[in-house]
């Protein structure tokens, strides 16, 4: 999917002009602006309500412009960058001078990405500059998969918006961070930290980090309070909150044993890949239905599930260290 010439000239001049531009990547819709202009990048934090100590990762078509933004790129982030770009992969490194504290968050560390999308392309190979986008979302909570979901959350507050339909992934980004002579993997994403370690060795998860989109301990969360059930109490925790005359939603991995009233029930299946895909979706879809609560199967404890389990314990409030995963 492309945009046409008169969408992506449109949005470069918005860019321009120190305006908001939504823009699809294969991962999740995001809310760009110039990355060099700093009330640009200042109103991304106003309108989506972000904190200013938050970083935003700044996306580049190319790894040539690299220099513009990072002081130095070490030969493990080379050959990660060799590797995964462009794709679904941000790398933390030591910034440029000339970057503004509003898109690190205040630290000397910046992270950088260059997304595979065509219409990503597209637009920063015409923008011809770096665009900081976070996800197209109010802070904390679920990122947009489709336009639709960025105009239920802004309105007609950003004027452009480019249609690329559904994400192919639907999580964001794996963040790695390469500072200091150490690879570490911040937050999973469709890249597995396996999949990272058969390009650079050992990657190290937990211990002192730079600060990274998603690291907070409640995030990517649906209004419903959200709680993590075993499978095999599903049932029975659904069933105590329809006794109490309480609306309850389920996102599991198979269909109920039984349907019952004020039970709101949708079965993702057991493929990590397609149940990341529509994670956000569902979550959405549930989130309306008006109940008092979404219970949600625990996942696999597998790498293969890490992106996952990542985002439902922290939009459940309950983020824990879900990186140590067995390979799977």
């Amino acid at each position: 999917m492309r945009a046409t010439q008169t969408e992506i000239e449109e949005a470069v001049e918005a860019l321009r002009a120190g305006e908001l531009v939504v823009f699809p990547t294969e991962t999740v819709y995001g809310l760009g602006a110039n990355a060099a202009n700093p009330a640009a990048v200042a109103r991304i934090f106003e309108v989506k309500g972000r904190p200013a100590d938050h970083p935003v990762i700044v996306h580049l078509d190319n790894p040539r412009y690299l220099h513009r933004w990072v002081a130095e790129m070490p030969p493990v982030a080379e050959r990660l960058a060799a590797q995964f770009w462009p794709g679904p992969l941000t790398l933390i490194l030591p910034k440029a001078a000339n970057v503004n504290d509003v898109v690190t968050g205040g630290q000397n560390s910046i992270g950088v990405r260059v997304p595979s999308h065509p219409i990503a392309q597209q637009l920063l190979t015409a923008f011809g500059g770096g665009i900081a986008a976070p996800s197209a979302n109010r802070f904390g909570r679920l990122s947009p998969t489709k336009p639709e979901h960025v105009r239920e959350e802004f309105g007609d507050t950003v004027r452009v918006v480019l249609d690329g339909g559904e994400a192919q992934i639907g999580l964001e980004s794996t963040i790695v961070s390469c500072l200091d002579g150490r690879v570490q993997l911040l937050r999973p994403g469709f890249i597995t930290r396996s999949q990272l370690e058969q390009v650079v060795g050992e990657v190290a998860v937990g211990g002192p980090a730079p600060r990274a989109p998603g690291d907070r301990s409640i995030h990517y969360a649906p209004g419903t309070p959200l709680e993590i059930v075993a499978g095999d109490d599903l049932e029975t925790r659904a069933g105590e909150m329809v006794a109490r005359q309480e609306k309850v939603a389920v996102l599991a991995m198979r269909p109920p044993l039984q349907t019952q009233r004020n039970m709101t029930w949708i079965n993702a299946g057991k493929k990590p890949d397609a149940y990341g895909h529509n994670l956000y979706n569902h979550l959405r879809t549930l989130d309306r239905a008006g109940c008092a609560r979404i219970l949600v199967q625990a996942p696999p404890q597998e790498e293969r599930w890490a992106a996952v389990l990542d985002r439902l314990q922290r939009a459940s409030g309950m983020a824990e260290d879900s990186l140590e995963l067995s390979a799977g």
